[in-house]
């Protein structure tokens, strides 16, 4: 625990605790399934050994507030500045004595004796290495007796985003206060002393003194009240929480208005937020999901929601979307405040997606936690799976498991974890320092990749069942990965089915990356025509280093056969060896295989280059014959292969040749995220028009035929109607064809955009509003920047302030660019967690993109101040400036940067340099085979 005392007890007697002893106190298993008995161990060794380590878990924290001063106070009274006082946590503690009481032994049972008295303190001080305060006894504790240790500890409010701090907004012209906490983590350690680990649960008494202009808010409900004659101010008493690990706990102290209701069960839901944003029912629509979703997680896992009240908190500034609090989830107010009016299809299913992964949490994390953070994914890889479900269950029509969990979730982590940089999902944490980096989208996205892998082969009875077993195996307690795969596999045995799901799921957690499978029809004389021969290796995108790899994984393929009128029924196929023949019925020259039906599985599929051309043959005659999915996977496997050097570069290109005739919106928006990958991999080369209009001549017709909508805000286009798919397609046309150059379709973002400076009223359909900022901010006059600028303060709508900020950064005048740059790190007028999107957002433009990588690389220092403690953040912005640097000097200048200043970055630095090296190779090896296939005649080979 590292909070900074340098008292003079630290020192008493002349004797110090040596730094090796401390450090072996806290040294990790290395395996999760070895967590709880080590550390049961550990607890057992405190209380026998000679010199013993003691911190207090809080019973009570009592915080006094005032927010006019909105700072601490020094030790005389007197207004104090607040901020962080390092590491580990702020704040001061003086630890006087323990006091031993035996009214009670462990567990709560009685003990056999009376008594009680005080126990002398040898010695204590700070750790700051491992974040711990020590305390050193003047004799061994006895087992089977109650301690009390009396600890005085008081903290400031932070500035800072993490632990205790405050945020503030303006209402009336008048800034107001607020403070909130965030302990994920490990920041509740510097709020009050604690156990600050996932394992260490305990229950919570928490108190509240304040002004009695505020609300205070915690877990539970406030259970007595009182007001002080002597001061005026409030007191509120909490009821007491269930078990429950320290970085759950919450509180928030705050003027906020809010909106209430009750689902069938009594459970009350809450939604807290700025007055205005409550009167103008911004918050309505979270507040309805809420509460279906609670009753839909209820039937699902068939346990019920343990707590009274479920409170959401829209908050201003907040370091992360939000923060699933068990009673009390904090969401930045952009993640769940909705304006109904302006709002787009893709803001509000975002932010669905946002409140359908923390209610989850309630179960998976917060009822059920991780035993240590190498496991992280098992509360987060759940949480985003579930982001799919739960949106399914609430908006069928959307069709998010089936659909855009591919293009959003597996092919997106998929290009994290081709690289060698990349990591297993279960990783070893042996420091308070090591924490940071798991959270990440290989935890995430991966950890929801290998769930749903996990479920479709399990099938959805068996795989709920399973998990009812798990949450009730484990309720207020603690869980590792193991815990999981042995309730998962006595599930398939109730059934019949003898999988060893641990022994299958250990490769694809223990070990980093996935495969890619080759099918090949056999081309041995030996065996029949109707076997195919089928590999597995280690998928990179750098070739350096697949030659010495000998990872392996139980892969469960399935196969299917078909042909230009039908497709077979698919056959699921174990391959567990590097090469594996198999038999497959009804296949003959004429037929083309196709693997990983409807994209379930957690790898690459690759073919012969004849089946290769049988399937764009099919495509390109009847793609309906492939389902949606497995277009959409056609589309991005071909891209990566190919990329990655297993695929000529003409093979991709000639698949989407068939995309004219595509009426589906999932293949469009798997292609689109392939093309802007190389878009800004070509777009400062000098054929780089040889690549748009091959990009335009594939959108013409389909954009044409798409056309614009007419719909205004307010009107039937909104995200629930049925017509969800066909309006993303259409947005997805616009924003290609705006994108790479379409003359019509530039003429219509100017026009709209003239149509709102001339008239003042802002006729664009919300759901292309991003694309026509833009286009307009890049094509017109410096004017139409202003104008944006000034539209961004004054509108009240959070979308709208997002998507007003981002066109900003899309101007081609680099003077504009550098100002919005400046103003946003040295200035109020940009909300602090949207700096680092205005970079990255200057980075990807290719006007802007040397004036980004500079300006970060000068402000390295400040950002990594700012943002360097907050998960995500600085891995965020080190991804997002670095990924399209793609010139030998670039990359040199990355070395420089990473050799000068890298400390303090984690792995983002590591994977970011292996990206622009793949950039600089890609254009070594591949760009010239790339821009000769482009001036080929269509008709030409694969080869």
């Amino acid at each position: 625990m590292g909070l900074n005392d340098s008292s003079p007890g630290a020192m008493r007697n002349g004797r110090s605790l040596s730094d090796q002893w401390a450090e072996s106190v806290v040294v990790r298993p290395r395996t999760t399934e070895r967590h709880i008995t080590v550390h049961k161990r550990l607890v057992l060794g405190f209380a026998l050994s000679i010199v013993t380590l003691i911190i207090v878990t809080a019973v009570a924290v009592v915080l006094s507030i005032r927010f006019e001063e909105c700072g601490g106070r020094d030790r005389d009274g007197a207004p104090g500045e607040s901020g962080s006082r390092g590491a580990g946590g702020s704040g001061n503690m003086n630890v006087d004595r323990v006091s031993v009481t035996t009214e009670g032994g462990a567990g709560g049972r009685p003990a056999n004796r009376p008594g009680g008295g005080a126990m002398r303190i040898h010695r204590h001080f700070p750790f700051p290495t491992n974040q711990m305060y020590v305390v050193v006894l003047h004799r061994e504790l006895k087992p089977m007796r109650v301690y009390r240790l009396n600890v005085s500890f008081d903290a400031a409010i932070e500035d800072e985003l993490l632990g205790f701090f405050r945020s503030s907004y303006t209402l009336h012209r008048e800034k107001r206060y607020l403070a909130v906490t965030q302990f994920s983590p490990i920041h509740a350690r510097k709020a009050f002393p604690c156990f600050d680990e996932p394992i260490y649960k305990a229950t919570f008494s928490l108190t509240l003194r304040h002004d009695p202009q505020y609300t205070s808010l915690s877990n539970m409900p406030v259970d007595s009240s009182s007001l002080s004659e002597e001061d005026g101010w409030v007191t509120n008493r909490f009821a007491r929480t269930p078990r429950m690990s320290t970085y759950y706990l919450a509180w928030a102290v705050c003027n906020f208005t809010y909106k209430e209701t009750q689902t069938d069960s009594g459970v009350t839901i809450r939604l807290y937020a700025r007055p205005d944003a409550i009167s103008s029912g911004a918050g309505d629509y979270a507040l309805h999901i809420t509460k279906r979703l609670l009753g839909f997680y209820q039937d699902y896992f068939k346990v019920q929601y343990s707590l009274p009240k479920l409170d959401l908190l829209a908050v201003p500034k907040h370091p992360y979307a939000a923060m699933e609090n068990w009673g009390l989830s904090v969401f930045v107010e952009q993640k769940i405040l909705l304006d109904a009016e302006v709002s787009s299809a893709s803001y509000q299913m975002e932010l669905t997606m946002v409140v359908v992964h923390e209610i989850c949490h309630q179960w998976f994390g917060d009822l059920v936690t991780p035993v240590w953070w190498e496991d992280v994914w098992l509360k987060e890889g759940f949480a985003h799976f579930f982001e799919y479900v739960g949106t399914d269950f609430l908006f069928p029509k959307w069709n998010m498991e089936k659909q855009r969990f591919l293009t959003d979730v597996l092919h997106e982590v998929m290009l994290l974890d081709g690289l060698r940089s990349s990591h297993p999902i279960s990783q070893e944490v042996e420091k308070a320092t090591d924490i940071d980096r798991v959270f990440d989208w290989i935890a995430y996205k991966k950890g929801a990749a290998l769930i749903r892998m996990l479920a479709n082969v399990m099938g959805q009875t068996l795989f709920q069942k399973g998990l009812n077993d798990y949450l009730l195996s484990h309720m207020y307690s603690n869980a590792a990965r193991d815990d999981l795969w042995s309730k998962l596999s006595q599930a398939m045995r109730s059934e019949g089915r003898d999988i060893d799901i641990g022994q299958m799921m250990d490769r694809w957690t223990l070990q980093m990356g996935y495969p890619v499978v080759t099918i090949s029809k056999n081309q041995s004389e030996q065996l029949p025509t109707h076997y195919i021969t089928v590999s597995q290796e280690h998928f990179l995108y750098g070739q350096e280093g697949r030659s010495n790899n000998s990872l392996q994984w139980q892969v469960p393929l399935t196969v299917a056969v078909g042909n230009a009128s039908s497709v077979c029924s698919e056959s699921l196929i174990w391959i567990n060896n590097k090469t594996e023949t198999h038999r497959v019925s009804q296949m003959d020259d004429n037929t083309w295989l196709l693997g990983n039906i409807n994209q379930t599985g957690y790898f690459r599929v690759n073919y012969d280059l004849q089946n290769w051309k049988l399937l764009i043959q099919q495509l390109h005659n009847n793609p309906e014959i492939i389902s949606v999915g497995n277009r959409a996977g056609l589309i991005d496997d071909a891209f990566n292969l190919a990329r990655a050097g297993y695929l000529p570069q003409g093979v991709p290109l000639q698949l989407i040749g068939y995309l004219p005739e595509e009426q589906s919106f999932l293949p469009w928006h798997s292609a689109s995220r392939a093309l802007y990958q190389l878009d800004k991999l070509l777009d400062r080369t000098d054929e780089y028009s040889l690549f748009s209009d091959y990009v335009l001549r594939q959108v013409a017709s389909r954009y044409h035929q798409m056309g614009w909508p007419t719909n205004g805000p307010g009107s039937e286009g909104n995200v629930l109607q049925a017509s969800y798919q066909t309006e993303e397609l259409q947005r997805e046309l616009i924003m290609l064809a705006c994108s790479f150059g379409n003359k019509q379709c530039h003429r219509q973002a100017v026009a709209y955009i003239s149509d709102w400076i001339s008239s003042n009223k802002n006729r664009i359909p919300p759901n292309i509003r991003d694309i026509v900022y833009c286009t307009g901010v890049s094509l017109m006059d410096e004017d139409v920047w202003e104008f944006i600028w000034m539209k961004f303060h004054s509108t009240n709508a959070i979308s709208e302030k997002k998507i007003l900020l981002e066109a900003l950064t899309c101007s081609d005048n680099t003077f504009l660019l550098n100002r919005l740059l400046n103003l946003s790190l040295t200035s109020d007028l940009v909300p602090e967690q949207d700096v680092i999107d205005v970079i990255i957002h200057v980075g990807r433009n290719p006007q802007g993109r040397n004036l980004g990588w500079k300006y970060f690389r000068e402000k390295w220092d400040i950002l990594n101040a700012r943002y360097g403690e907050a998960l995500f953040m600085n891995s965020k912005l080190i991804g997002g400036v670095t990924e399209f640097l793609n010139t030998e000097k670039e990359l040199n200048e990355l070395k420089e940067f990473i050799q000068s200043s890298g400390v303090g970055a984690g792995p983002a630095l590591a994977r970011a340099l292996e990206i622009v090296e793949g950039n600089v190779r890609w254009h070594r090896l591949h760009r010239r085979p790339f821009y000769q296939w482009l001036r080929k005649p269509p008709s030409s080979a694969l080869g």
